[in-house]
């Protein structure tokens, strides 16, 4: 399976966990992997994303810009609705996996990362994707 399509796969999944966090009353979901975002912010780009966003999440989510370092709290919700987080997760925009840090998650059930963008909920607030993307 092509890393593009692996990535729009799991943003699908991504979105639907967040939209199960922001019913729950949660705080938003954290985008730690470069690949996936890669491809969240390509198919923010076009026509297309209303309706895949609207497909897994059941509504449009926005994107936001937020930086943050933590533990990434989705994660135990993501397993249990998909099983473990496959290694693009751990996966640079380039394709460079990450070996340390999937190792960690492999051996910890945690991931601890950097992240820069979250979803909204899509009322409104969002902020526009940079053009340096």
């Amino acid at each position: 399976m092509s890393t593009t399509v692996v990535g729009r796969r799991e943003l699908g999944r991504f979105l639907a966990v967040a939209q199960q966090r922001f019913g729950q009353g949660e705080a938003p979901a954290e985008m730690f992997s470069p690949a996936v975002d890669a491809e969240w912010h390509r198919l923010l780009s076009t026509p297309d994303y209303p309706a895949f966003s609207a497909e897994h999440a059941g509504a449009v989510l926005g994107h936001r810009e937020v930086k943050g370092f933590g533990p990434i709290a989705w994660v135990a919700a993501y397993e249990k609705a998909y099983g473990p987080l496959p290694e693009i997760w751990f996966t640079d925009a380039k394709g460079v996996l990450d070996q340390a840090a999937l190792a960690r998650y492999r051996e910890t059930g945690t991931v601890v990362a950097e992240w820069d963008c979250s979803p909204t909920s899509g009322d409104g607030d969002d902020e526009a994707v940079p053009a340096t993307r």
